[in-house]
C-alpha cells in the first residue's frame, strides 16, 4: 500500500462506524489533488468509464459494497461523492440553515425541494457550487438521504424523501425568519 492509500485508509478508519458520508468526506479531504479533481469532475447522470475507477475507490474506502448495485444506485452515489468533492460535508448543522446562511434564494430552495428525477439531479450540483462559493459545506446526512431516496420506486423511500424535504424546508424558513 502506498503512502497516499495508507493515509486515506487511516482517515476512513477514523470516521464513525456506519457513517458513509463522513467516511467519504474523510477520503476526499485526504485524497491527492488528482483524485479530488477526478471526483469533482464526475458526471453523476452518466458516468464515463474513466470516472468509475475514482468513484469505486471512494465507495470502497467508505465501506460500501457497490459490486451488486443497480445502475441507478451507482448514479445516486456518484452524485453524493461528486457533491462532497465539490462542497465538503458539515454534519453539525441543519441543511436548511446552511442554505439560508449561504444566502440561497427562496426560489432556488423551492425548486430544489420540488424537483424530481433528472431535474433534481441537475439542480443539486448547482446548489452545491453556490454553497461552496460562500464557504458553506452541506449536511450530507440530510442531503444524502434525499439524493438516495428521491424518485424511488418504493413507497417507504418516497415517504422518507418527503420527510427530508419538509425538514430541510422547515429549517430553511426558520433561519430566514430569524434573520428578519
Amino acid at each position: 500500500m502506498d503512502e497516499q492509500s495508507s493515509t486515506v485508509a487511516e482517515a476512513v478508519a477514523d470516521a464513525p462506524r456506519g457513517n458513509a458520508y463522513g467516511a467519504l468526506a474523510a477520503y476526499v479531504k485526504r485524497a491527492g489533488a488528482g483524485e479530488r479533481a477526478a471526483l469533482a469532475r464526475l458526471t453523476p447522470g452518466s458516468l464515463r468509464s474513466n470516472e468509475v475507477a475514482a468513484l469505486s475507490r471512494a465507495l470502497l474506502f467508505a465501506g460500501l459494497q457497490p459490486e451488486n448495485w443497480r445502475a441507478e444506485t451507482w448514479l445516486r452515489w456518484a452524485l453524493v461523492v461528486h457533491g462532497i468533492a465539490l462542497a465538503g460535508h458539515d454534519g453539525t448543522g441543519r441543511l436548511g440553515q446552511q442554505l439560508a446562511r449561504a444566502g440561497v434564494a427562496e426560489s432556488r430552495v423551492t425548486k430544489l425541494l420540488t424537483a424530481r428525477g433528472d431535474a433534481f439531479r441537475q439542480l443539486v450540483p448547482r446548489i452545491l457550487r453556490l454553497l461552496a462559493s460562500k464557504g458553506v459545506s452541506p449536511n450530507w446526512f440530510e442531503l444524502g438521504e434525499l439524493v438516495l431516496k428521491e424518485s424511488s420506486q418504493t413507497g417507504e423511500d418516497l415517504e422518507r424523501a418527503e420527510q427530508s424535504r419538509l425538514r430541510i424546508a422547515s429549517a430553511y424558513f426558520a433561519a430566514q425568519a430569524a434573520k428578519a
